[in-house]
């Protein structure tokens, strides 16, 4: 089963280093960083289950990062 309330130990210094890790990327570098870090974590949990759970949980959310894009980021 997803987790999904608070869990990460400590969670600004993991978003400080998620930042500085794209920082100084072209956009394009970003997203393939995005990726890899999704396909290493996916790999980490491992269970298919939970992987499925989380998709359609972010794929849930999209729409509502999509209506806080300007309209010539979509």
């Amino acid at each position: 089963m997803l987790i999904t309330d608070p869990h990460l130990e400590r969670p600004d210094d993991f978003y400080e280093a998620l930042i500085a890790a794209h920082r100084g990327l072209d956009d394009a570098q970003s997203q393939a960083l995005n990726a890899r870090l999704v396909l290493l974590l996916a790999n980490h949990i491992g269970s298919l289950d939970v992987l499925r759970e989380a998709l359609a949980l972010a794929r849930a959310g999209a729409g509502d990062a999509a209506a806080d894009m300007p309209a010539n980021e979509r």
